[in-house]
């Protein structure tokens, strides 16, 4: 128990130097971090504490996926393919295809029996997803995405259900949060909070960023790119739609007839980059296409040669450029009047990826720093009470063993901060709470050792035997307590969210340290100290 090889001290003091050393860039401000890291060779994991949105302000977002835009897709995406299906079959139409005045119901008049019996059959097909999968429109495996009825004089209704909706809402949720956390991770910011907040709502909370007008901008985009050819003199009506182009000051520029028929869409991409054009200076973006994009955007511009090719966002057309000659290497060049903060942000978006539906906001505050710093003095005030009463009883109760024990204490604390900064966690202001209990559980293993030698010393055991025996027979004591513990700790992680997933991290990460501090480090320093004092009675 006393034999300690100089190997073990050695590792135990560098393990402390280096939690030290992580951890001393957190108090430095912002201004000598950045000129560190900048001086400071790369391979250096120079790291601050991230602090959480209740520690340093920032931005809190709450949207909603808008409804009526999913269905509105739907029923879209709904007539696009009735279309298709009645050129497929040759089948003639009494008039276009057209919605009814409640937005989810596609009418098509098909006068001929024979015609209208072959189309239900093909629409039934349409609607109705197979066995063991969705629909087309994404309605729920086993039922149809859409009601399909007929109406006096030919007329055939397609009502898309409730289901369906709901069940395309559920997964526009789910993509708009992997998307956002692209956008919002690209932004250079840490740690941000993004979760589904209901059936249709997404939270969105970024620390540290002041700047929401951007983040709104970035966050409220659908960000949806399309290809597509602008119409030709005599084209059919019913496919053209007119979009207009803006300048840098959103001021629209020129209406352009635009084919509905999307040839290439954005989500071909597989990388977007801010650049300059190299004749005109001005900021534009290149991209780059997947195998299957690249196939598609060579085809197109080498089967429309001499024809203007728009390229549209959010139907808003970015550019209208004359293909010159077949584009077959699979990335191309977007010029828009972009600033550089304009062309920096469209870059991020189609990296990132569409949103599946339009955003509302309906819920924005912004955290200010003075909130945060009452928290983090609120916090400092507690940690510094609680230890400063740790450290007294343990003095005032176990004399000398006091001291090792909170010296272990420190280092515990100084190891809970180091892994912060190691794993980029964050520190919240739950996550003080939780390193604040850790400090009384750290203190109570030291308890259980030092009770556990003053019983083996008045069992008449000598100073050695006692000590071997409070370590050795507290240990498994020590380690169930913790180990419940840090189940509580593991299930709070992963069943909750935010704050409380903040406090499981420390809570958890403090349990960890404190088996190493308080077992291995306060056992060599009481060994140490027995070899250099050789105390004939034990000092508690």
């Amino acid at each position: 128990m006393l034999r300690f090889a100089r190997w073990k001290v050695a590792s135990i003091l560098a393990m402390t130097l280096a939690a030290l050393l992580v951890i001393v860039p957190s108090f430095w401000t912002r201004e000598t971090f950045d000129a560190v890291v900048k001086s400071a060779p790369k391979f250096l994991p120079i790291e601050q504490v991230v602090l959480g949105l209740d520690l340093q302000g920032g931005a809190h977002l709450l949207y909603q996926v808008d409804s009526g835009d999913v269905t509105k897709t739907q029923v879209s995406n709904l007539r696009d393919d009735v279309r298709r299906i009645m050129r497929e079959e040759s089948i003639r139409l009494a008039g276009g295809i057209g919605v009814d005045r409640d937005g989810r119901t596609v009418l098509v008049h098909i006068p001929v029996a024979a015609d209208r019996a072959k189309a239900l059959v093909k629409l039934r097909q349409l609607v109705q997803p197979a066995a063991g999968s969705t629909s087309s429109l994404l309605g729920v495996a086993g039922a149809p995405s859409a009601d399909i009825a007929e109406g006096p004089d030919g007329l055939v209704k397609l009502t898309v259900t409730d289901a369906s909706v709901n069940e395309k809402i559920r997964r526009s949720v789910e993509q708009t949060i992997e998307v956002l956390n692209r956008r919002v991770n690209a932004l250079g910011t840490t740690e941000p909070n993004i979760q589904r907040v209901g059936d249709d709502r997404v939270l969105v909370e970024v620390p540290g960023l002041q700047d929401t007008e951007r983040l709104k901008g970035i966050v409220g985009t659908t960000a949806k790119l399309e290809f597509r050819l602008v119409a030709q003199p005599g084209a059919d009506p019913a496919d053209v739609e007119t979009l207009t182009e803006f300048d840098k000051n959103n001021a629209p520029i020129a209406n352009y007839p635009v084919e509905k028929q999307v040839m290439v869409q954005g989500e071909d991409l597989t990388d977007a980059q801010p650049g300059f054009d190299q004749r005109t200076s001005q900021p534009v973006v290149n991209f780059k296409f997947n195998i299957r994009g690249g196939q598609k955007f060579g085809e197109v511009t080498s089967a429309n040669v001499g024809k203007p090719f728009a390229i549209v966002l959010d139907n808003k057309v970015i550019s209208a450029p004359v293909i010159q000659g077949p584009i077959t290497g699979g990335s191309g060049q977007i010029s828009g009047n972009f600033t550089v903060e304009q062309a920096n942000n469209l870059s991020i978006l189609l990296r990132a990826g569409a949103l599946p539906a339009k955003l509302t906001i309906v819920e924005e505050r912004t955290v200010g720093p003075g909130l945060g710093q009452d928290s983090i003095d609120a916090g400092k005030k507690a940690a510094i009470v609680g230890a400063v009463l740790v450290v007294c009883y343990m003095l005032i109760t176990y004399g000398v063993f006091g001291v090792f024990a909170d010296l272990a204490l420190f280092v515990h604390i100084a190891l809970i901060f180091a892994s912060l900064v190691l794993l980029r966690a964050t520190l919240t202001l739950p996550g003080i709470a939780g390193i604040v209990l850790t400090i009384g559980m750290a203190v109570d293993s030291n308890v259980l050792i030092y009770e556990r030698i003053r019983e083996e010393s008045r069992a008449g055991r000598s100073i050695v035997s006692a000590l071997d025996a409070g370590f050795t027979r507290a240990f498994g004591t020590i380690v169930d307590s913790n180990a419940t513990m840090m189940v509580a700790a593991v299930i709070l992680y992963f069943l909750g969210s935010g704050p409380v997933r903040g406090f499981a991290v420390s809570l958890g990460l403090g349990i960890i340290t404190t088996i190493v501090t308080a077992v291995t480090m306060t056992r060599m320093m009481i060994a140490l100290w027995y070899r250099w004092a050789r105390p004939k009675t034990l000092p508690i």
